[in-house]
């Protein structure tokens, strides 16, 4: 129980280290009449009007923030956020909407959104917040498309195992919002745009979909991932003749690098899963582990993901050069190709597929979790398993492997126990996986 206790100790350091309260007072700072954002400064001399719009699990947590630094400075605005993952805010309108599949409160926020930055005029300072789960919170449809087609689509892409920088490219060829395209609406305003990243690489334009920054995929690029998880005959035939249309040029493309509407637009990154890893490891070492980031890119299928991890921990276990006990650390985000009806979501799923192949195998837990506070369809982040949770579990006559098969990971945990659940923690940096090696 000690390594299980500790590996959840660590996973909540990581958390900790990437709360809006550190992240947006870290790259915010209000001296005087100059507004300091990131390597940025802002006169607030001759701003008429500061808005604050955004969208993402975290984003009315770091309005909160906002308001904190600039209080009655701010003239309105409208953020929307997961169900379950809104605080008050005073001076900003906050809208719970549907996650991962958008729904109609996602779709009203969008509008309104849109509309306050078309509102925007020249002497006005737009302030954008951009977390996880902004791509199919701030969702609107392209003329001619209903919402129940973009519902199919987002829903055949989850479960098609396709990669979120994959999805986000059909969504934002599905949108007039998402790829740059806010920024169309924006100007002449100001924009700044402060980003919690929860994608690999941390690529501006993958984040939310970028709905500030420029895009470098195409039409083609968002046909090709269609095409790629032969999707082609199950989304409506609305849907793939808005992206071939689009293709033939019958649309306008997102805005790519070079725009000359990005020119004075500041995006900053303000925070990572990398900085959530560094204060796992800090954790870690203060518990007595040696504590090493392993792959800070994790973004294979979860059971390719599963088998290097455990293949990883054997070869520490088996190393008697290699001081113990030790911490090895993973973060990103697996994909699953579900085909079960059961439930769960992909941080459980890899901790059910640990506990398989940890059977007899003592010295090794595993957990893995998302930063969020949520995997899947579920109110669980994660789970933690060991050698010791397939013998709870067979002693209780549940067979884990039936469990798996059927993707149903949530009830497994649920029974034999091992789930994790912290409620929303109001940050969203991808997933992490901590690993102790006695």
């Amino acid at each position: 129980m000690r390594n299980r206790d500790n590996a959840l100790r660590i996973f909540l350091a990581g958390v900790r280290g990437v709360l809006p309260e550190k992240l947006v007072t870290d790259v915010l700072q209000l001296k005087g009449q100059v507004l300091v954002a990131g390597n940025h400064e802002v006169s607030l001399e001759g701003i008429d009007k500061i808005l604050v719009i955004g969208a993402g699990k975290a984003s009315a947590a770091m309005g909160h923030y906002v308001e904190c630094i600039l209080g009655d400075r701010i003239s309105g605005g409208h953020i929307v956020v997961k169900y379950g993952h809104s605080c008050t805010l005073k001076k900003i309108r906050v809208t719970e909407a549907g996650h991962p599949v958008p729904d109609e409160n996602g779709f009203m926020a969008a509008r309104e959104i849109k509309k306050i930055a078309s509102d925007a005029s020249a002497n006005d300072l737009v302030i954008c917040l951009i977390s996880g789960g902004a791509s199919a919170l701030l969702s609107d449809l392209p003329e001619g498309l209903i919402p129940e087609e973009l519902y199919i689509v987002n829903n055949l892409l989850i479960r098609s195992g396709a990669t979120i920088n994959e999805i986000n490219c059909v969504r934002k060829h599905l949108s007039s919002i998402k790829g740059g395209q806010l920024v169309r609406t924006i100007r002449p305003a100001r924009l700044i745009t402060l980003i919690i990243s929860d994608v690999i690489g941390n690529h501006l334009d993958v984040i939310g979909s970028g709905p500030t920054v420029p895009d470098s995929t195409t039409f083609a690029d968002a046909l090709g991932v269609i095409e790629k998880y032969n999707l082609t005959d199950d989304v409506t035939r609305g849907v793939m003749n808005y992206l071939r249309d689009g293709y033939a040029g019958y649309h306008p493309d997102t805005p790519k690098p070079g725009n000359l509407i990005f020119e004075g637009t500041m995006n900053i990154i303000a925070g990572t899963n990398q900085a959530a890893l560094r204060a796992c490891k800090n954790e870690a070492v203060k518990l007595g582990y040696r504590s090493y980031i392993i792959d800070a890119a994790l973004e294979d299928d979860v059971e390719t993901a599963c088998e290097s991890i455990i293949n990883t921990a054997l070869s520490f276990r088996n190393n008697q050069d290699i001081p113990k006990p030790a911490c090895l650390l993973y973060g990103g985000e697996t994909s699953v190709r579900v085909t079960g009806s059961g439930t769960g979501g992909r941080n459980q799923h890899l901790a059910l597929s640990a506990a398989i192949k940890l059977r007899d195998i003592p010295g090794i837990t595993v957990l893995s979790a998302g930063t969020d506070g949520t995997d899947g369809p579920t109110d669980a982040a994660g789970a933690v398993a060991d050698s010791g949770t397939m013998a709870r579990a067979l002693s209780m006559n549940e067979d884990p492997i039936s469990y798996l098969a059927g993707f149903d990971s949530f009830n497994f945990f649920r029974k034999v126990g091992g789930l994790i659940t912290t409620g929303p923690t109001f940050t969203n940096v991808m997933d992490i996986v901590v690993v102790i090696v006695e």
